[in-house]
């Protein structure tokens, strides 16, 4: 510790300067932009200017060196990444594993390299061997490697950096196991793994759910209903391990050596091994590693800032891309908030402490929140400080007696089950009351950094300032919801379709479908999963990261699932005003029954009916009687928006073009949505051939079973030169109004 203050006098700046500038080098390494590289420069001038040369040198001695760390590992996974790999034997690391049904799904060990794995049993027996392994094991496996998907829609989740933030550069499926080795070995994670499966299967449920969340930072698939209803209230972090695990461990421990006569300097030391021991039972989750890394120092006499500085540092050096993770970047500005305005909180009384740490990370977080979340639940305000007080002094401590009350003597509580069903009933009335939080958007680079600053800026208490601090604030939200630029997006939601047109500044919006996915076949009851909808991880996310918290319009075009499927999904996230149908799909009960459960106002479309939109409107132009609600029953719609003439035609198929030709012998268009994905039974020739569009959109899945698009429907677009664009091949595609013409652009 001598030797660090050293350092930092040699250099003549606060510790916190080298961990910003730290920071800084890392996000223009790993995720270079201009913008970046920009306030990188401008940061280093301001330096010089306030400090000299001199010391702007000796920074950049450490800088430097920083720098050729970080592009030396960002040169080590481009390697790792394009190496060519093959396995025939894995080892799964037993705390990740994960039964759905008839989906296993584990990371696993082959050589140095862990793989993100995937497994589908064939058998009941085989579910519940992998549901109650805790023996570490090699499988002898036949499957297949591939790099996992990457970002598919604007805005959307990348898979493949996500896996790679892991140093996981390949995901396999396996195809069959050929055999099963046993391995005698003692590991964290296997002690983890008996921790969790002796919960699960000496407690019900949910209070084994809470037990395995708070204790050991695990929460299996039977948790995903609640943690959708936490996660719309804000709350959801309260599961996420970090300050208030550690500092109920670690202060128990310390008290209790303390209290037996051990020594202050052993009692310090013996934290050290006993942290891994615990981050290990954690499954080293680095909010939960941040926060003992600063317990360990702050025992030392290393506190505020210098302490937040040499943690980020340490951090660094035990896990690299802990910053690339939404994980590791709110739990740093945790610590940094708490590192800032910490002093301040520590003479209150404890319960108005903890509301204003609340209150104080609340706003402080919102930016990181809304950049990845595109949303923000005020009540989450006082929620987090209830359940907070809940979690902390009542369900944390008295889990974990119950545990090793169990674990000791054999004797489990579980009469206590009772006050988690109360709580979840709880939290259900309360989302009833609160269910939609509120969508901001997703920022571009330069307001999230501006917002960033103006939040965790140190003028708050001033009202001068904090004043005009707030009507930034507020400024800054509303340039993030209310895109200034009209557009129009082919989400790309897999095999279906779902389009999405937004006026300037968000004035009103209209969704035609909502994408979804068509069950084939009947599965028996063990094999069932909890599979979520397409749309929350396509859909949903995009129109959040527009600032679109309520839909005007929803046009279901027919009664398929891969149109209309996610309705329910979309409706629970995300309010929607109108629902237009055609009057053959209230033929359907099932799909009358499912527009009742919406409670949104429906309407029957009308051929003639305009939709306003832009500076124009989108006209009804089919269908001209009442079908049956299938393809041919599809609405279509036909509008001139900015000068340019589109056709969307939902699954319209040969039989219904040509009546639509009948009626309308004179139909001219610019774009096309092409009707049925592209299967040869829609765009016939003669259809092409009357209304020569110059663009065509195919919404198809990547790799569908149905070999959508059709050759003999691109063939047809070839001949009559249609520029195709298609969702499994360029991902979701934009129409943005530029100037006076619309720019395409699209992920891929």
């Amino acid at each position: 510790m001598k030797n660090l203050k050293k350092a930092l006098r040699w250099i003549n700046l606060p510790s916190i300067f080298i961990a910003y500038f730290c920071v800084l080098i890392y996000y223009t390494v790993f995720c270079f932009s201009y913008l970046l590289l920009g306030y990188l420069i401008i940061s280093l001038l301001i330096l010089i200017w306030q400090n000299g040369i001199r010391t702007c040198l000796k920074l950049s001695m450490i800088l430097i060196g920083f720098a050729t760390i970080c592009l030396a590992l960002q040169d080590r996974e481009a390697k790792d990444f394009a190496r060519e790999m093959t396995v025939t034997r894995i080892s799964p690391i037993l705390d990740t594993i994960q039964v759905d049904g008839d989906q296993v799904s584990f990371r696993g060990k082959s050589g140095k390299q862990t793989y993100q794995v995937y497994y589908r049993v064939t058998t009941e027996q085989e579910q519940r061997y992998f549901k109650q392994l805790a023996q570490p094991v090699v499988l002898s496996i036949s499957g297949q490697l591939e790099k996992a998907s990457q970002q598919r829609n604007f805005n959307g989740f990348d898979y493949q950096h996500h896996l790679k933030t892991q140093n996981i550069y390949r995901v396999l499926t396996i195809e069959q196991v050929t055999g099963v080795t046993r391995k005698q070995t003692l590991t964290l994670a296997l002690l983890r793994r008996k921790a969790i499966l002796f919960s699960e299967q000496h407690f019900p449920r949910p209070m084994s759910a809470y037990m395995t969340g708070l204790l050991f930072g695990h929460l299996g698939k039977d948790f995903e209903d609640m943690s959708s209803i936490y996660t719309s209230l804000g709350i959801m972090h309260l599961f996420a391990l970090s300050g208030m695990q550690v500092s109920f461990f670690i202060d128990f421990l310390r008290k209790g050596m303390l209290r037996l006569g051990f020594r202050r300097d052993v009692v310090d030391w013996f934290q050290i091994p006993f942290s891994v021991f615990y981050a290990g039972l954690t499954g080293f989750s680095i909010s939960v590693n941040r926060s003992l890394v600063q317990k360990i120092l702050a025992n030392f006499g290393i506190k505020a800032l210098d302490n937040f500085s040499l943690t980020l540092l340490l951090l660094f050096i035990t896990a690299p891309k802990f910053l690339l993770t939404t994980g590791g970047t709110l739990s740093l500005l945790f610590a940094f908030v708490i590192s800032i305005f910490g002093d301040r909180f520590e003479n209150l009384p404890k319960y108005r402490k903890l509301l204003a740490e609340s209150l104080t990370l609340s706003l402080c977080v919102l930016p990181l929140l809304i950049l990845y979340f595109h949303t923000f639940q005020p009540v989450s305000i006082i929620l987090t400080f209830v359940f907070s007080f809940l979690f902390d002094i009542l369900f944390l401590p008295g889990l974990s007696v119950i545990f090793l009350l169990a674990m000791v003597t054999g004797f489990t509580l579980t009469q206590v089950n009772l006050i988690f069903q109360w709580l979840e009933d709880l939290i259900k009335l309360t989302d009833s009351w609160w269910h939609y939080p509120l969508v901001l958007g997703k920022p571009t680079a330069l307001v999230f950094l501006v917002t960033l600053v103006v939040t965790v800026i140190d003028h708050w208490r001033n009202r001068k300032v904090s004043a005009r601090l707030a009507i930034i604030l507020m400024g800054l939200f509303f340039i993030t919801k209310n895109p200034p630029t009209p557009s129009i997006t082919m989400v790309d939601v897999g095999q279906g379709d779902s389009i999405f047109l937004q006026d300037k500044f968000n004035r009103r919006n209209i969704l035609i479908d909502t994408g979804g996915r068509i069950e084939l076949g009947k599965k028996k009851k063990w094999q069932e999963r909890k599979i979520a909808a397409p749309a929350e991880k396509t859909l949903i996310p995009y129109l959040k990261s527009r600032g679109v918290g309520q839909i005007d319009t929803l046009v279901l075009t027919h009664t398929h699932e891969d149109h209309m499927g996610d309705l329910l999904a979309v409706i629970d996230q995300i309010k929607v005003k109108n629902i237009i149908v055609s009057q053959g799909s209230l033929n359907n009960a099932q799909f009358v029954k499912l527009l009742k459960q919406t409670r949104a106002k429906v309407q029957v479309a009308k051929v003639g009916q305009r939709l306003k939109i832009f500076d124009s409107y989108l006209e009804v132009l089919y269908p001209l009687t009442p079908g049956d609600g299938k393809n041919n029953d599809s609405i279509v719609l036909y509008g001139k928006l900015y000068g340019t003439k589109f056709l969307l035609t939902g699954d319209l198929e040969e039989t219904g073009e040509r009546e639509l030709l009948t009626r309308y012998p004179n139909l001219s268009v610019d774009v096309l949505k092409v009707g049925h994905h592209g299967s040869k039974t829609s765009s016939s020739e003669s259809f092409i051939e009357a209304i020569r569009p110059k663009v065509g959109l195919i919404s198809c899945g990547l790799d569908n079973r149905y070999g959508h698009p059709n050759m003999e429907t691109l063939t047809t677009f070839q001949k009559y030169e249609v520029q195709t664009f298609r969702t499994d091949y360029h991902g979701a595609i934009k129409f943005k109004k530029n100037s006076k013409f619309w720019h395409i652009s699209t992920v891929k």
